[in-house]
């Protein structure tokens, strides 16, 4: 786990061109997108289209990933972060925990952009998996170059869940996507691009990270 000092971050919206700003806490944030191998040991299944240990994990719906999130929390004896219904379909955030969470979308591109301002932190060949050299599948975590600050995997490779709700009032429960998969153009594999999913669906080009939060940094 990458630890990130406090900052301020400036999303937008192609769809409603609407732009607005995000204040960042301090927290921290793992180097690579959860892998299968990683996955396995928590949950004990296998979902993804593409197997191998050290590749993201895929085919993995919101509510997994909150669920493995929950799993790893109480397996390490932190207080898990989310409160979820019996039949799992609510889901609320303990802001206060110590435990294992899905980044908001205003950590994950202030994470991805690592003081950047462009549209990516680098290279897209040196730093990303995505259609032109992925060979349309994942490839094992942290083969390309990370970002300034140690992350690797931020565009490509996967889409990764975050915590947020897309929109509502136009999409109900959607929740937002960031970074770019195997199978993107490079206009998707942007800082800036934002994509929605239903919670419950499971795609073979999505996959998540996780995040924790932190009092103080230096």
């Amino acid at each position: 786990m990458i630890p990130l000092a406090p900052g301020q971050v400036m999303l937008s919206d192609r769809r409603t061109q609407r732009t607005w700003p995000a204040a960042v806490a301090p927290f921290l944030l793992a180097s690579c997108p959860v892998t299968q191998g990683d996955y396995a040991d928590v949950t004990g299944a296998q979902p993804s289209s593409a197997p191998g240990a050290d590749r993201p994990v895929e085919t993995v719906s919101w509510h997994d990933a909150v669920r493995y999130c929950n799993a790893r929390s109480e397996r390490e004896r932190l207080t898990p972060a989310y409160r979820l219904s019996p039949d799992g379909t609510d889901c609320v955030w303990d802001a206060g925990s110590d435990g294992y969470r899905l980044p908001t979308e205003a950590e994950w591109e202030y994470a991805c952009r690592a003081g950047s301002t462009g549209p990516r932190y680098g290279s897209l060949d040196e730093i990303a998996w995505y259609r032109a050299n992925s060979g349309e599948r994942s490839h094992p975590v942290g083969g390309k170059a990370p970002n300034a600050w140690g992350l690797y995997d931020m565009l490509g490779n996967v889409w990764e869940w975050c915590w947020d709700v897309y929109d509502a009032e136009v999409y109900g429960s959607y929740r937002v996507l960031r970074g770019g998969g195997w199978f993107d153009e490079p206009w998707s594999c942007r800082a800036s691009v934002r994509r929605r999913s239903h919670p419950t669906l499971r795609l073979d080009d999505v996959g998540f990270r996780v995040a924790r939060s932190a009092q103080e940094l230096s």
